[in-house]
C-alpha cells in the first residue's frame, strides 16, 4: 500500500477591493505552480468587478485573469490557508497560530495608468517567484528562507 500523497499548501491573497493586486498575485502563483498550490484570493471591501487596467497587464503576460470575480474575505478562508499574503488591508485579516502570515507593502493599481500597474504587476511577479521556490523548497524537505 503507498502513502497518502501529502496536501499540497493553500495560499491566499488578500488586499482590499480584491480586483487588482491579489488577483495578479492569485493569477501569477496558479500559473506558475502548475497546479501544486490551492490558489485562493479575497478582499476585505470587494469591488463589483476587476481592475481592467491589471486585466490588461497581466494578458500581456500570458495569464487570463479575466474569469476572477472579487469575493469577501471570510474567517474560514483563513483558517483553511497556509500562507495568507495580505496587501494593504490593515488589521482585516484575522490571525490564527500556525499559519504563515506576510504582508506585501505594494501600490494599489486602482486608477493607475497601464505603466504604473505594469511596474506593480512585475513586483508582485517578483515576491510570487520568491513565494514559490520557498514553497517548492519545503514541499521537498530543503531549508527555507525565514
Amino acid at each position: 500500500m503507498s502513502a497518502p500523497s501529502p496536501t499540497k499548501p493553500t495560499v491566499l491573497f488578500v488586499c482590499v477591493h480584491n480586483a487588482g493586486r491579489s488577483q495578479m498575485a492569485a493569477g501569477y502563483l496558479a500559473a506558475m505552480s502548475g497546479g501544486s498550490i490551492d490558489v485562493r484570493s479575497a478582499g476585505s471591501e470587494p469591488a463589483e468587478s476587476l481592475n481592467p487596467v491589471a486585466v490588461e497587464a497581466m494578458a500581456e503576460e500570458g495569464i487570463d485573469i479575466t474569469a476572477a470575480v472579487p469575493t469577501i474575505l471570510r474567517t474560514e478562508q483563513v483558517r483553511a490557508s497556509d500562507v495568507v499574503i495580505t496587501m494593504g488591508c490593515g488589521d482585516t485579516c484575522p490571525v490564527f497560530p500556525g499559519k504563515r502570515y506576510e504582508d506585501w507593502d505594494l501600490d494599489d493599481p486602482a486608477g493607475q495608468p497601464l505603466a504604473d500597474v505594469r511596474r506593480i504587476r512585475d513586483d508582485i511577479k517578483a515576491r510570487v517567484t520568491g513565494l514559490l521556490s520557498d514553497l517548492q523548497g519545503r514541499e521537498n524537505g530543503q531549508k527555507t528562507r525565514t
